[in-house]
């Protein structure tokens, strides 16, 4: 295992990552709040730990096994997860302990949408962002993301890509070079985020409640800005909205690749994987008419 090369490929992971929490500061300064230094504080103690494992290795070039693919995977995983606790645990409005607060962050970013958290309404806006953005970055996956910028460090990342991404698609490129797949696969979720939002705007949505919500839409995630989620807002066309995202952000990514790249709709049924997804979607929905 390439201990040298795998720390740096953290290192700079972590380093990216960090600039995550600057985000939710444009927010607290939007809203008046006084939120900044928390998120000051998380970004600059991750962006630090992140520059510790990537300086002793800068200069360390090499190809990632599929072993080291994986490991690096599953420890950046955990490493995110808990610096990206850190804006919890240092929140005042939220007093979570760093259990509590690892544990909303783990939930996240694994897009499982499990809460510790009560009294969504009376938080400030930025950490209300800086959760729903948890999942978003989730969605895609941190790794898949950073992929892209693995090969201008001299550090292949198709192992990481393969370790990263599910489903029997993941060993066929889109493009003929890794970082020009992981650009596609991000331009296509922020794409449907953008749609997303807007469409939830249009049915009556605040614009900070429609950017947040289609975070988690797309990610599939089910964070919200309000404890009564998607029913706080009691309309039809917000679920219809809802609805029709998550079953588009289900459909494997690479799928909508080719059909956009094809110009043909008919992709989606030619593909067995996307047929039994809509088949079980389809029969679950009449059977609940059928009650």
């Amino acid at each position: 295992m390439h201990l040298a090369i795998t720390a740096r490929v953290l290192g700079v992971l972590l380093m990216i990552f960090s600039l995550t929490m600057l985000t939710p500061i444009l927010v607290a300064a939007l809203y008046s709040e006084n939120t900044s230094q928390t998120f000051l504080l998380a970004f600059v103690i991750t962006f630090l730990v992140g520059a510790a494992f990537w300086l002793p290795s800068r200069n360390r070039t090499g190809e990632l096994r599929t072993r080291d693919g994986f490991v690096v995977t599953v420890l950046f995983w955990l490493v995110l997860s808990t610096f990206g606790a850190l804006p919890l645990m240092l929140s005042e409005a939220l007093h979570l302990s760093f259990m509590d607060a690892l544990f909303e962050s783990i939930s996240g970013l694994t897009t499982t949408g499990a809460t510790v958290i009560a009294g969504l309404d009376d938080l400030p806006k930025s950490v209300l962002y800086y959760r729903q953005q948890l999942q978003w970055l989730g969605g895609i996956g941190i790794v898949v993301i950073a992929v892209a910028i693995l090969p201008m460090l001299g550090v292949g990342g198709m192992q990481i890509y393969r370790a990263e991404t599910p489903g029997p698609m993941k060993d066929s490129k889109l493009t003929p070079r890794i970082t020009e797949t992981a650009n596609v696969l991000f331009k296509i979720y922020v794409s449907l985020t953008a749609v997303c939002a807007l469409a939830y705007w249009a049915a009556g949505m605040s614009g900070f409640d429609a950017i947040g919500h289609s975070f988690s839409t797309v990610a599939i995630g089910g964070f919200s800005t309000h404890d009564a989620s998607i029913g706080f807002f009691d309309s039809g066309a917000i679920m219809a909205i809802c609805t029709f995202f998550m079953i588009i952000s289900g459909l494997n990514f690479a799928l909508h690749y080719h059909v956009w790249h094809d110009r043909r709709l008919s992709s989606y049924w030619a593909d067995p994987e996307a047929r039994m997804y809509i088949y079980l979607l389809s029969s679950t929905l009449w059977s609940f008419k059928s009650r």
